[in-house]
């Protein structure tokens, strides 16, 4: 019953996003070529299904989030788990990370391009950045966070440090560990789109950037839709791996 008072919430909001945008349009009287109403844009989804051009381009999309950001993903979490058992180096690193941190990864795009070229190889570094500081913060938050009463036992057990790491310390973080994994994934998606508009010949982003010189903003509302939908899609399937985690989290230490 919870499943189906969920989908209703979201077809009430769905269908409330869909009335009001048809509502600006009658209000403001905007003609088709400057803001397509739904129905249009609804067609020219369909129109890049049926051609085949949306799954290039998703296809494209998805495989450059994947490697951006699992190639974050690890080294942000053996890293993480390193500087947060030492916290004299945690305090030189400190500052620099929270200085680079709040750089925009596209702020990175000319040197970027320069480095790598047009290709997947621009995308992949702006997910890269956009994903790992968020994992790399939660992984160091989670492990300076672990009870000490955990700690004291594997002392007194003689752990060595991948005992301590196995059975103490990676499953004590492991919840922040997942809700960086959480932040990063609408961060790396956000700069997906935003790193195919820069350096890429594909993708979702290359597909809005193509249609708006084009001037075919029905296709351009049909990118966005379609992103928003993945990036909503996505969200759902990492908060169900955090609600497990969260869920289990005592049984595992």
């Amino acid at each position: 019953m919870n499943i189906i008072k969920k989908f209703k919430n979201m077809f009430i909001g769905v269908v409330l996003l869909v009335v009001l945008w048809q509502v600006i349009i009658y209000i403001g009287q905007y003609e088709e070529a400057l803001l397509p109403a739904p129905f249009t844009v609804l067609q020219a989804l369909q129109e890049m299904v049926l051609d085949g051009v949306l799954f290039v381009h998703l296809q494209a999309s998805l495989f450059r989030f994947v490697i951006g950001y699992f190639l974050a993903a690890i080294p942000a979490i053996i890293l993480g788990i390193m500087l947060g058992r030492m916290e004299k180096l945690w305090a030189i690193f400190d500052p620099v990370v929270q200085l680079l941190r709040p750089i925009s990864p596209v702020a990175w795009s000319p040197f970027i391009v320069l480095w790598f070229g047009i290709g997947d190889m621009p995308a992949i570094a702006i997910i890269f950045i956009a994903a790992f500081f968020p994992i790399l913060l939660s992984t160091v938050n989670g492990i300076r966070t672990v009870d000490n009463h955990y700690l004291k036992i594997a002392a007194n057990l003689e752990f060595n440090k991948i005992t301590l790491l196995r059975k103490v310390l990676f499953p004590a973080s492991l919840p922040s560990i997942v809700s960086g994994l959480h932040m990063a994934v609408g961060t790396a998606w956000i700069f997906l789109v935003a790193g195919e508009m820069i350096g890429a010949q594909s993708g979702l982003g290359y597909l809005i950037v193509d249609a708006r010189n084009t001037l075919d903003l029905d296709y351009v509302l049909a990118g966005i839709v379609v992103i928003g939908v993945l990036g909503f899609l996505l969200d759902r399937l990492i908060t169900l791996l955090e609600i497990a985690v969260k869920k289990y989290s005592g049984y595992l230490v």
